[in-house]
């Protein structure tokens, strides 16, 4: 069997030579691997617009790195310290880096990528920065405005770019010093990168890699072909694995919930005229009920074809995540909320409350046929409690309209908490996607803020624990409940048999590559 691609895409598939058929291509293929697993962005390869959030940069290093269990492992820094005052990082640069041009890296390089990350306004948010100097080339000193522990994660996830080559153009060209380099670059069809001679760290069992930018169906009809050797599969056929691969499944805080407006409908609007507030969604009686009442292993099972996990907050299984803020499945303890706050059900079924019916849209990017899924699922699983929800597919820019007075099923899930901060901390409110209910608690935000001026990152979980539920209130579904978290989605990959890819890590929401987290380690297992 073969498919037939474009000519650029072709090049991809030839890597042993003339056109890969599947019966030889597979075991030949030694050294140079084809991945299908999305994850094209749009602004290209640059870290300082935000390449690498979601995943190891893979051009470029980081300060810092985790492990499988997500333990944090030294990359280019060697030592970090912060002072007793919370506002000085002192970080001393390993001395044998190079970029891949073979240049050295050193203290210079790491001050000059903060500070002109601090200055891009990307998707970075480097603002409590006051300054990143090198005092000289092993020793970076980064001052912050405030105390602000959640800056750490910039030392995972902000790839180091060269002073020297940093300009206009490097996202399509980019000089690092992670374990593979750039080679070609066609948008919308395939990247080709090639081992990095000049990486410090554990050279990378594959020489040559080829990533594919198709869609689902060319990307699964090549791994049906034995043209890939990694194809990301999505949860409607995530269990039609290939002949010839294997399952690889990763679990992951990249979920799915749906957010609640939480200001009441006073006839408000923002400065764009967007409408502010909903009279059923800012009850909190209607929020808890949600959480009680709807069956997230329903979720899972149906709209997700059992690939993915209950979810109860935005971090779960996290360190900084409160494992006693989730609430069990109890229709009726839900139904008993909704009476408590007068809201009776009518001759429809459907509750009401002077005037007011317990009916709202359940919006979704209509691209998005997971969210669908789940927004229909979830309609369904309303009706029990007297609600009447709609699944409704609409665009992203439809969604910013209308996300301040409607609920929206969100997708969020990051190895940092800041994500927590963002979501929750009442400052966010209406700030692009991060609080779009206005969620605003005076007693979230002391434990935020007690969260941010801790130690260290570890000293701070306890603090974020109680900002989801601190035995009164919190962000969770026992407290203020501003939104359901409905469901962990699994990643799921049908992997070469051949294709040894070791532990994956809890990996974030779903862009990037995350699993190439641990590529260095990959192993082909096949004579």
């Amino acid at each position: 069997m073969r498919i037939f691609v474009r000519p650029a895409l072709a090049l991809g598939l030839a890597l042993v030579a003339g056109t890969l058929l599947a019966g030889d291509a597979i075991a030949a293929a030694k050294t140079e691997l084809v991945l299908a697993i999305g994850g094209e962005p749009d602004t290209g390869y640059d870290p300082l617009l935000g390449w690498g959030r979601y995943g190891h940069p893979l051009f470029q290093s980081t300060l810092l790195s985790r492990d499988p269990a997500m333990n944090t492992v030294p990359d280019l820094a060697t030592g970090t310290s912060l002072s007793e005052d919370r506002l000085t990082w002192t970080i001393q640069v390993r001395p044998d880096a190079k970029f891949s041009d073979g240049t050295p890296l050193t203290a210079r390089d790491v001050a000059f990528t903060f500070t002109e990350a601090a200055k891009a306004g990307g998707a970075l948010d480097l603002t409590v920065m006051e300054s990143a100097t090198a005092t000289d080339d092993a020793t970076v000193v980064i001052r912050l405005k405030k105390p602000w522990i959640t800056f750490t994660e910039h030392f995972y996830a902000l790839g180091i770019v060269p002073a020297a080559k940093y300009g206009k153009g490097y996202a399509r060209q980019p000089i690092g010093s992670g374990p593979y380099e750039l080679v070609s670059w066609t948008e919308g069809e395939q990247l080709i990168v090639k081992a990095n001679p000049h990486y410090y760290g554990k050279k990378p069992e594959f020489e040559r890699v080829t990533f594919l930018f198709t869609g689902e169906d060319t990307s699964l009809a090549a791994a049906g072909a034995g043209q890939v050797d990694m194809v990301s599969a999505p949860a409607a056929l995530a269990d039609n694995v290939p002949k010839g691969f294997k399952t690889v499944v990763s679990r992951t805080v990249d979920n799915r919930g749906l957010t609640f407006p939480m200001l009441r409908d006073e006839g408000k609007t923002n400065a764009k005229g967007e409408k502010l507030g909903n009279a059923v969604t800012s009850d909190r009686a209607i929020r808890q009920a949600i959480n009680l009442g709807v069956d997230r292993k329903v979720i899972v099972d149906v709209a997700l074809h059992g690939h993915g996990t209950p979810a109860y907050g935005p971090a779960d299984g996290l360190p900084w995540s409160n494992a006693e803020a989730a609430v069990g499945y109890d229709l009726d303890a839900a139904k008993a909320l909704l009476d408590e706050a007068g809201w009776v059900a009518g001759a429809d079924g459907i509750r009401a409350r002077d005037g007011v019916r317990v009916a709202f849209p359940i919006n979704y990017p209509a691209s998005d046929s997971t969210r669908q899924a789940i927004a229909m699922t979830l309609a369904e699983l309303l009706l029990p409690l007297g609600i009447e929800a709609t699944a409704q597919g609409i665009t992203w820019e439809a969604i910013e309209r209308v996300m301040h007075a409607e609920p929206v099923l969100f997708g969020w899930g990051s190895h940092s908490p800041l994500e927590v901060y963002s979501l929750y901390q009442s400052g966010f409110g209406g700030i692009g996607y991060f609080n779009p209910g206005y969620f605003a608690s005076e007693a979230v935000d002391r434990h935020l803020a007690e969260a941010q001026s801790a130690a260290s990152l570890e000293a701070s979980y306890p603090a974020w624990q109680k900002a989801e539920w601190d035995g009164t209130t919190g962000f969770g579904p026992k407290g203020e409940a501003g939104w359901a978290w409905l469901a962990n989605l699994d990643h799921v990959y049908f992997v070469q048999e051949c294709l040894d890819v070791g532990q994956t890590q809890i990996e974030p929401h779903g862009h990037g590559w995350p699993i190439t987290a641990s590529i260095q380690n990959w192993k082909w297992t096949c004579d």
